[in-house]
This record gives structure tokens, C-alpha cells and sequence, in this order.
């Protein structure tokens, strides 16, 4: 999930009069958008499927009924699993205050879903036209109260902890304890543990954890079965994952994706 060098494309969209610019685009599953930019902020939904982007600073999955926070001018690059309906809206920097300047997925209640899919119909809004102001503002009232969703995996910098990253993101189901990890790193498993801790903000065993239920959902969304998805992750029971799903969505995989499934 780690980003290896690339050339940015700057992707340049809209025109100074458009408070929001939108896109509506499906993608077949696996489809990569390599890596690029905007000069506008975005909030990238899912209506099907699930979305994986990653930037310098880590990875966020997107599925199905939430949203992607992209801030303007991070390069970032998108890689489907599963068949992906993708509704983007991009607003002109700063017009969504109470947003963040970092990027993070987020919940989709049912109003903004609306609003994103209505939204979409039209290539631009503008708020010199009253009916689109009033729609725009909507939208900005709904940003301001959304839920962020702990579906990111930040990358840590320092070079020990990173090779140890490297080695799990290569292969999630690796068993090893950090302890033996730690010889990748040259390090020991306190300093290993201090590091993930004070890089990434989270315990190596967190990290870990989320790693493990990103790449199950990837797996699910691309038609896997819930068993074969747990135990390619490295759950060591398939209830492990179901548990940590629930904790994480709210709801089962079956019953979620099976949602996913029928469109609702």
C-alpha cells in the first residue's frame, strides 16, 4: 500500500466560477487512477464498490456509502476493488471550512447522499445562480456536522519502522510476532513499538489491525468469500474478523456487502 516514486499529474478542473465542479464515473474493478492532484478540494463517494487511495502519508479504504475527504493539491492515487460507482464533488479551496486539511474518510448520511447524487446531475453549481447557491450551502451545512470513519492506515517515516510496514503490506496474513519482525528493522521490539507510536500515533498492534480489516474489505469487495477473505488478511478465524468488522461498520460483512449487492 506504500506509494513508490511516480510523476504527478495535475489534473485541472473547472473554471474560477464554479463553486463546485462534479464527476460521475464508473470503474471496472481493479482500474488504477495513477498518481495526480487537484487545485480543488474533493469529497470522493462511493455508490458501489470499494475505493483504496493512497497518498505520501498512507491509505484510506473507502466503502460503499462513505466518502473520501481529499484536500486541494494532495497527490493521491485511486485503485477500485469490485466494480466502482464513483460520485466526485470538488469545491473551490476553502469553501468547506469545517473540513479538514488532511485527508479522511467519512460516514454519508442519507441527506448528502442525496445531495452528492443531485449534485452530480449538473456538470457545475454556482452561487450566482439562487437555486444552486442554496444547494451549495446545503451541502457545506451537511460537511459540518459529518463523521469521520477509522478506515486509514498511516505510513510511518522512520526507516526501521517502515521496513517493517513494507514487509506486512506485502504479505497482511504474515503471522510472525514483532519480535521476529524486528529483525527486518535491526531493532528491538520496544524501540519498534516507540516508533510506531510516535510516527504514526497509533500501536504497532493497531496498525497492524487495520491492515489486516483494509485488506479483507479489498478482498470482499472483489467477490471473495468472508473465509477466504479473513484468513488471506491474517485473522486466524474468520469470527475475529466479523467481530472487528462490526466494531469498525456497524453491521456484519454478509449483510453489508450483500447491501452493496442489491444497490441500496
Amino acid at each position: 500500500m506504500l506509494q513508490k516514486r511516480q510523476t504527478v499529474i495535475f489534473d485541472r478542473l473547472g473554471d474560477i466560477h464554479s463553486h463546485i465542479t462534479t464527476l460521475t464515473h464508473d470503474y471496472a474493478a481493479g482500474h488504477v487512477i495513477p498518481l495526480h492532484f487537484h487545485d480543488l478540494d474533493q469529497l470522493v463517494y462511493a455508490s458501489r464498490g470499494v475505493m483504496t487511495i493512497r497518498t505520501s502519508d498512507g491509505t484510506w479504504v473507502v466503502p460503499t456509502y462513505r466518502a473520501v475527504w481529499i484536500p486541494a493539491t494532495v497527490p493521491h492515487t485511486i485503485t477500485m476493488s469490485g466494480t466502482v460507482a464513483m460520485r466526485t464533488l470538488y469545491l473551490k479551496p476553502r469553501l468547506a471550512r469545517a473540513m479538514p486539511r488532511d485527508c479522511c474518510v467519512v460516514n454519508v448520511p442519507p441527506l448528502l447522499k442525496e445531495l452528492i447524487l443531485h449534485a452530480c446531475a449538473f456538470a457545475a453549481l454556482k452561487k450566482t445562480i439562487p437555486w444552486q447557491r442554496h444547494l451549495i450551502d446545503v451541502i457545506n451545512d451537511q460537511l459540518k456536522t459529518i463523521q469521520m470513519v477509522p478506515l486509514q492506515l498511516p505510513n510511518p517515516t522512520d526507516p526501521r519502522a517502515l521496513r517493517i510496514a513494507q514487509a506486512l503490506l506485502t504479505d497482511p496474513s504474515e503471522s510472525r510476532p514483532l519480535r521476529q519482525l524486528c529483525k527486518v528493522a535491526g531493532s528491538g521490539k520496544r524501540t519498534v513499538e516507540r516508533l510506531f507510536q510516535e510516527d504514526v500515533g497509533i500501536t504497532f498492534g493497531k496498525w497492524r489491525q487495520q491492515l489486516r480489516l483494509m485488506r479483507a474489505m479489498q478482498l470482499l469487495a472483489e467477490g471473495e468469500m468472508v473465509t477466504h477473505a479473513a484468513l488471506e488478511a491474517g485473522y486466524s478465524t474468520p469470527s475475529a474478523f466479523i467481530s472487528m468488522f462490526r466494531k469498525t461498520l456497524g453491521t456484519t460483512p454478509a449483510s453489508y456487502f450483500r447491501a452493496d449487492a442489491k444497490g441500496k
